[in-house]
């Protein structure tokens, strides 16, 4: 892997808002922040934040809500999406891997696929935990993974050079190629497997999060605690909006403007009561129980994620701050692993 010596960040992000849109999170100035769209003239500071946004990139590919075909004229008609280059400036690594899995998800949607063909991902590592976090435990971070981004920020704290870029792909190569940058000195991976282990012990051994996986895994998990858990889900899909690896959607039929039809995707939750309901009637997530059960072994579950080579969960902890019950990933794997 290639390595430069970067001055500021700033200077990266303007030489890519020459050629693409480039989006970056930011406070919205409601208590939020959100991902925002930056200009070439944006001399704004770009600031590594610990913590990760509340949402995540997912939208950016898997659109909440989008046209898939038209049925106009006796004839099916493509409804692929219009998209430009774009660039994804400063994700962390957990969302990186979420993308990633994704990737192998959606590998053969051609709604997802324009979007993520014209996107350029500028990732960084963290320096610190974030609070909840355990990315290292399910090895999602806090270094973004090879191959997960085009470009990596790598943020220094006793260095000459204050920020390192990592070059992660020939379309990050090529985006970078006239800065003409100086290459780092070839201390930076000794520095980088540092603050990996640092980050690690910050966010210890997450005992209950590893015991539950075990146990899930072993169908050691009684039903009676799944329906226990499931009295405290809300099913008010936080969990699935801000997942950044959840993909569920439902058709939805309805006219089009010009008087045929046409068939929308929409994001949907696995939490909802009537999502596997089948025509005949039958519901094989008839109570809350067997649906919160369901949900964590689509995020766990070895044989549901071997295809995907990771775990459905990343670390990120968005579902422990967004769910009004409490049965986010921390208190899921607690009440398993000390039933």
């Amino acid at each position: 892997m290639q390595a430069f010596e970067l001055d500021r960040p700033e200077r990266l992000r303007a030489h890519l808002a020459q050629y693409c849109s480039v989006y970056e999170v930011r406070p919205d100035g409601q208590g939020g922040e959100h991902w925002q769209m930056v200009t070439p003239t944006d001399n704004r500071e770009f600031r590594a934040e610990a913590s990760t946004a509340s949402f995540s990139a997912k939208s950016f590919f898997f659109a909440e809500r989008e046209v898939l075909f038209r049925f106009e004229g006796g004839q099916f008609l493509s409804a692929l999406p219009e998209v430009a280059p774009q660039v994804l400036f400063g994700v962390h690594a957990c969302d990186l891997q979420a993308v990633a899995y994704q990737d192998r998800f959606f590998a053969h949607d051609p709604h997802y696929q324009a979007r993520r063909q014209a996107t350029l991902l500028v990732g960084v590592d963290c320096l610190e935990s974030c609070a909840g976090g355990f990315c290292s435990t399910v090895h999602s971070g806090p270094q973004v993974r090879t191959g997960s981004a085009d470009l990596i920020l790598l943020p220094r704290q006793d260095a000459a050079a204050p920020w390192l870029l990592l070059v992660g792909s020939h379309a990050g190569e090529q985006a970078i190629e006239a800065m003409q940058l100086l290459p780092a000195s070839a201390d930076w991976e000794a520095e980088r497997h540092a603050n990996k282990l640092r980050v690690a012990q910050q966010q210890g051994d997450q005992a209950d999060i590893v015991h539950g996986v075990a146990l899930l895994n072993a169908g050691k998990v009684a039903q009676d605690t799944w329906e226990r858990l499931g009295l405290q889900c809300l099913a008010c899909s936080g969990c699935t909006s801000v997942c950044p690896t959840c993909s569920c959607f439902a058709p939805l039929d309805q006219p089009s403007d010009s008087g045929g039809m046409q068939r929308e995707r929409v994001w949907d939750s696995c939490l909802y009561q009537g999502f596997q309901k089948e025509t005949s009637g039958h519901n094989p997530g008839a109570t809350a129980g067997s649906r919160v059960q369901r949900f964590w072994f689509h995020k766990f579950g070895d044989e549901i994620n071997a295809p995907f080579e990771h775990y459905g969960c990343v670390g990120c902890g968005r579902c422990d701050r967004v769910c009004p019950g409490g049965i986010g990933v921390h208190g899921v794997m607690h009440r398993v692993a000390n039933a």
